[in-house]
């Protein structure tokens, strides 16, 4: 089997060159890497011309268009995706390629964060399950550790090229529908920067639950959600107590599997741990703000559209 790795980049001067690293260490390397630029303007250009990549340049296109223009142009049939500001482990493609010549029709790679500070470190264990909490079942990978024949890619339509963000979950989406063999390969590992600061990550998750408005996305989670805060509200407007109460309880179960992540990813002692465990929770109802306030962004642009 011959296997194209594809990638979309912008604007990645900062980790591109850590990024082809990896792929040169690959125990497996990929037969060819076809790159896909969306208009960089920061130098991530002179460092692909240099490379041993097919460069094809598409300013203004999305990332689903820009994936999409790299596997039309890829030569083979077995396709492999991640993204630029992620470090891949040395065996990734290997472990996925055995998926795929196993018989599944997709391998759905593993994501670990890198987290240098108290706060990446406390994003990190938000966003990022553990392998031993996924199921295969219902997993839904994302594109930056991924690997598919391009048979099964191709009846899917590919990635929507209209969305700005979740392109890759709703390619998972399509490949569910049309019951592909879907098998969770936690020995695949892309290593991936977790944004630094509380802006960036509002906006992070902002976009993504954009993505989901726009595209119809999990409307029972966005729901459940909502209707969460709203009854905080009001048992909070009222002085409801035992309300607040029963809310406390399930936020803290809630947040106590992510604490316990943090934990697992921290090596410094008691006092580390007691600001991750205090920062968790307000970082994740922030994060719940940015997700109800893109989503409602997301409906809104959908009616409009």
């Amino acid at each position: 089997m011959k296997f194209s790795l594809v990638v979309t980049v912008k604007d990645a001067a900062e980790t591109i060159e850590r990024f082809l690293e990896s792929i040169r260490a690959q125990t497996l390397p990929p037969d060819e890497i076809v790159v896909v630029d969306r208009g960089s303007t920061d130098g991530t250009l002179d460092t692909l011309r240099t490379a041993d990549v097919i460069l094809l340049e598409a300013p203004g296109a999305s990332i689903g268009r820009g994936r999409n223009l790299a596997i039309e142009a890829a030569t083979h049939d077995m396709i492999a995706v991640s993204e630029a500001d992620c470090v891949l482990a040395p065996t990734w493609l290997e472990h996925l390629a055995r998926a795929l010549e196993a018989g599944a029709d997709v391998a759905m790679g593993y994501y670990r964060p890198i987290a240098t500070t108290l706060f990446e470190t406390a994003a990190g264990a938000i966003a990022a399950p553990e392998p031993h909490e996924i199921d295969e079942a219902r997993f839904m990978p994302s594109s930056r550790s991924i690997g598919f024949r391009r048979d099964m890619f191709e009846r899917t339509g590919g990635y929507p090229e209209w969305l700005d963000t979740g392109e890759d979950l709703y390619l998972d989406h399509r490949l569910r529908d049309l019951y592909a063999d879907m098998r969770f390969v936690p020995e695949a590992v892309a290593h991936w920067r977790i944004r630094p600061s509380l802006g960036e990550t509002f906006r992070q998750y902002f976009g993504y639950a954009e993505g989901d408005g726009r595209a119809g996305m999990y409307p029972e989670r966005h729901l459940v959600r909502f209707a969460a805060y709203g009854v905080l509200a009001y048992a909070a407007a009222r002085r409801r107590r035992p309300i607040l109460a029963a809310l406390a309880v399930g936020g803290s179960v809630y947040a106590g599997r992510r604490i316990r992540r943090a934990f697992r990813m921290l090596p410094q002692g008691p006092a580390a741990r007691a600001a991750t465990a205090a920062l968790i929770p307000g970082l994740m109802a922030m994060i719940d703000v940015a997700k109800m306030t893109g989503y409602v962004s997301g409906l809104l642009e959908k009616a409009r559209s």
